[in-house]
Order: C-alpha cells, then structure tokens, then sequence
C-alpha cells in the first residue's frame, strides 16, 4: 500500500505533458533538438525513406530527446537538493548526464550520415 493517493490512468498522461511543456519552456537545447528532428523527419519523406530507416531515425531521435529530458531531470533534481550551491560530486553527476546527452546525439548524427548520405549518393549516381 502506498502513501500516495492513485492518481488514475487519465492524470498519469495529464503530468507527463505537463512535463513535457515544462522541458520545453526551461531548456533550450531540447528546442533545438527538435527543431533538428522536424528537419530531419520532413527531409526524410523527401527522400523517400523506407519503414526501417524512418524507423531507425525515430529512435535515435527518441533516444536525443529522452536523454535530455533525463539529464534536465537530473539538474533539476540535484540543483534542489543542494539549494544550487556547489558540490564537486554534484558538477560531475551532472558533467555526466551532459555527456550521456552529447553521447546520444553523436550517435544520432553518425545514423544520419549514414541514412541520408546513402540516399544522397544514390539520388548523385
């Protein structure tokens, strides 16, 4: 049994848009990402992409977005425990999250390459 009182299937999707609009207002970088994945996305319908590449870059997409909005999670937390002072494991904890993020893209852009780059060398031939 919990503490908490059961908030109800309708409520659990009323927070998370909640929390998706609050990553959105407060974090620029996610803007960006998505303003990247919505080029992305419509360049890929240009080209004629197939399921399995429009597939391929909805996760790594997925996969940029749902690391910032964990590393974005991660500060907020770690800045309200601490009261925003500083704290050496605090700085690396976050360097952390910030790295698993840029870890992320870079995968993202090296399957873009590779998509893109394909359907581009063919349109060239």
């Amino acid at each position: 049994m919990t503490k908490f009182k059961s908030q109800g299937f309708g409520n659990t999707f009323k927070n998370a848009r909640k929390g998706f609009r609050l990553v959105l207002k407060s974090e620029m970088n996610i803007r960006v990402h998505i303003a990247i994945a919505t080029l992305v996305l419509f360049l890929a319908v240009l080209l004629k992409f197939s399921v399995i590449e429009f597939c391929l870059l909805l996760f790594v997409i997925g996969l940029v977005i749902v690391s910032e909005m964990l590393n974005t999670a991660i500060e907020f937390t770690l800045d309200s425990i601490y009261h925003n002072r500083y704290s050496k494991m605090v700085g690396m904890a976050k360097d952390i999250s910030a790295g698993a993020v840029m870890f992320a893209t870079i995968i993202s852009i090296l399957v873009g390459i590779l998509l893109f780059g394909s359907k581009i060398l063919v349109c060239a031939l």
